[in-house]
């Protein structure tokens, strides 16, 4: 479970350059600029003060962390892999004229295909629109040669062209990597490769209810490892493993496992690794569970990773995982402000405003700490969430607990990045409110991120015999959206201030005013017109603002005002606007404790989906002049060992300066592990 920043969701950064010798005291954050994405860079503070072992075992779970990357191309879409390289060699080979403007527009495509892990916008779904012609590209590609370009056997470049041309260029054909419009076939209509042809949305949902029974109280996540496809019109898995589907990728990963478990600072680390090695190699997703349970109990080593099938957003029915890697290292100074948030998860979960009925009686394993990310990998880049709670499982969270973490360095480089722009002096509604959200909107920001990954995911319980499975579609927004208003509701508590979290008890308005700012107004940009809200944290946040802003308008809690012709939010009771918090905070509770699938989605169809077109077109004009970029992404940093001449590592050193085509070649390049064809 992920959340994006709601300084990153306020879209912000304004582009400058960073020459490839950058050193660490002229490191700029912000880089390049292109169509609605702005390319920024983190820096990994503290790496140089690890051990030389630490550095080995952050180095070799980065390696891990990018090996995987062909199984989310794949994931995302079946065609992904060879349309990436059609295009990677055009972009290396390209004799003619690289100043015309289809030959910039192809380069802004490619860009943006990188970005996104395929076809499809990572954050909208929708598929790109190339601004080059289709005559273009085939000239491009007929002068190329054969042997670079990704050919099935005995197909020419003009049959390749005819084969993918469709899929790149025709609006009808795969619109949609993630569909979630109510009432459609969701399976059928969303272009995402977890599903193979002919399989329907009944089909699968009927195909993975009749392997769960009631009575089991340990669930697997049935799906989370598979593609799903017929086979002599049957349903088979194809499962992601060592010598299945995705293996000679999964090969490489358990490669650079074993070398980081040689430097495991620890034995209770190395055997979570081992673990997971082991998962990789069987497939089996009582493995999975085994794996899951060693890593959120291992608490010791300073430096952690994620690396699997880990979130569901980008299934349609929110089952099946795609892959994502992460190694990072703890903040020991940063992290005390989780711990006092951990150690205090009862306190919370007692005094929530939800039924007592869907509380825990006793909050386990809760975890929290704030960590340097040292490289992102699969669906964690470019663009990445900045807070993280694992497991996924509910049992497992239930009896074991779950990890917590805040990544402190992408939040410095998106708080860096984000001030200065113009943005809140276009839609911030006063200089009150603009001087309040500078004096405590980063502190606020980072608090509720804790809030949200480290108690609101860890929060309540489902009611005995209900399946974690129920709210289907809307399961994804609906877990946002309860996590999210747990950590606005506590923002405004005096338990914080107690605790030393927040300064003063006015410090939460700002998180209160952004959040309602950014719900019922700014997220907008990020939607093509004519287009609903798809994304479920996009959803999420829609939900809370526009149920608060309705249930609050008799009382005047908060409203949307006009002013100069602008229109803006205005927060006139911002303890009502708590109380409305609390209020949705126990239904959504309610919804996921019962399972009330009927209810989840009366509530995100009533308030998470359709977009005022007036509104949206006047919040795009303001958001046009600013010349900013909505979405943000980052360019990793590069690991180079340092070795004697015996071959033997004797340091590791942090690189930064590589630019974003470079890094997206090299990676295509170097950890190119699947062919380009996977049926």
């Amino acid at each position: 479970m992920k959340i994006h920043s709601m300084i990153e969701t306020l879209l912000i950064g304004a582009a400058a350059s960073l020459s490839s010798s950058a050193a660490a005291d002229t490191f700029e954050y912000n880089d390049e600029k292109f169509a609605d994405l702005q390319m920024l860079r983190y820096q990994v503070h503290g790496f140089d003060e690890l051990s030389l072992q630490q550095k080995k075992l952050v180095y070799y779970l980065s390696q891990a962390a990018l090996t995987g990357r062909d199984i989310l191309w794949d994931q995302n879409g079946k065609y992904n892999l060879r349309i990436r390289k059609m295009l990677e060699t055009v972009y290396t080979d390209y004799t003619g004229d690289r100043l015309t403007d289809d030959f910039k527009a192809f380069a802004v495509y490619l860009k943006r295909v990188w970005f996104s892990n395929g076809i499809h916008h990572h954050y909208g779904c929708e598929k790109f629109v190339p601004g080059f012609s289709e005559s273009f590209l085939r000239a491009a590609i007929s002068n190329l040669p054969a042997e670079k370009l990704p050919l099935a056997d005995g197909q020419t470049a003009e049959q390749l062209c005819d084969e993918l041309f469709p899929v790149i260029f025709d609006p009808a054909v795969m619109p949609k990597r993630v569909n979630q419009a109510d009432g459609e076939d969701l399976v059928q209509t969303s272009a995402c490769n977890y599903y193979g042809e002919g399989v329907t949305q009944t089909e699968a949902e009927t195909f993975y209810n009749t392997m769960k029974s009631p009575d089991d109280t340990q669930p697997v996540m049935y799906g989370m490892n598979s593609r799903l496809v017929k086979k002599n019109g049957k349903l088979t898995e194809r499962v992601w493993k060592s010598g299945g589907l995705y293996g000679a990728a999964i090969d490489r990963i358990i490669f650079w496992l074993n070398k980081a478990a040689e430097e495991a600072e620890n034995e209770q680390q190395r055997t979570v690794i081992e673990k997971l090695i082991s998962f990789y190699r069987t497939g089996d997703l009582k493995d999975f569970d085994d794996y899951t349970i060693l890593w959120v109990n291992e608490l010791n080593g300073q430096v952690d990773f994620v690396n699997g099938f880990t979130e569901s957003y980008g299934d349609p029915l929110g089952m099946k995982a795609s892959w994502e890697g992460l190694a990072n290292f703890k903040d020991m100074e940063a992290t005390r402000r989780t711990e006092k948030l951990s150690t205090n998860a009862q306190w919370f979960e007692d005094h929530s405003p939800v039924d007592n009925r869907f509380k825990k009686e006793a909050c386990k394993g809760v975890s929290a700490k704030v960590i340097t990310a040292a490289m992102l990998g699969g669906d964690l880049y470019p663009s990445t969430a900045i807070g993280i709670n694992l497991p996924n499982s509910n049992w497992v969270r239930a009896e074991h607990g779950s990890k917590s973490v805040t990544i402190g360095n992408l939040t410095d480089a998106y708080n860096k990045a984000a001030h200065g722009n113009g943005f809140a002096e276009e839609f911030v509604i006063d200089e009150a409110t603009r001087n309040m959200i500078d004096k405590y909107g980063d502190a606020c920001d980072d608090l509720h991120t804790d809030l949200h990954e480290c108690l609101g995911h860890g929060s309540g319980k489902l009611l005995p015999g209900v399946d974690g499975d129920t709210l289907k579609a809307y399961g994804s927004t609906i877990e946002e959206a309860r996590a999210d208003l747990f950590g606005l509701y506590y923002l405004a508590d005096e338990k914080l201030t107690e605790l030393g979290l927040t300064p003063d008890s006015e410090a939460f308005k700002a998180q209160y005013y952004t959040y309602m700012m950014n719900g019922l107004l700014t997220q907008l940009v990020r939607i093509t017109p004519g287009q609903n809200i798809e994304e479920a944290h996009m959803r999420n946040r829609a939900l809370i603002a526009r149920w608060v802003l309705e249930q609050g308008r008799d009382n005047r809690v908060t409203e949307l005002v006009k002013v100069d012709g602008k229109t803006y939010v205005r927060i006139n009771d911002y303890t009502g606007l708590r109380t409305l918090f609390g209020r949705l905070l126990a239904e959504i509770q309610r919804i996921k404790s019962k399972g009330d699938y009927e209810g989840a989605r009366r509530l995100v169809e009533a308030y998470a989906v359709k977009v005022d077109p007036v509104l949206h077109e006047e919040i795009l004009q303001r958001y046009n002049r600013l010349n900013l970029a909505p979405y943000k992404g980052f360019i990793n940093p590069e690991y180079v060992p340092v070795t004697d001449g015996q071959g033997n590592i004797t340091d590791i050193q942090v690189r930064y300066g590589e630019p974003y085509d470079q890094q997206m070649l090299r990676y295509s390049r170097d950890y190119a592990t699947l062919p380009y064809i996977n049926e």
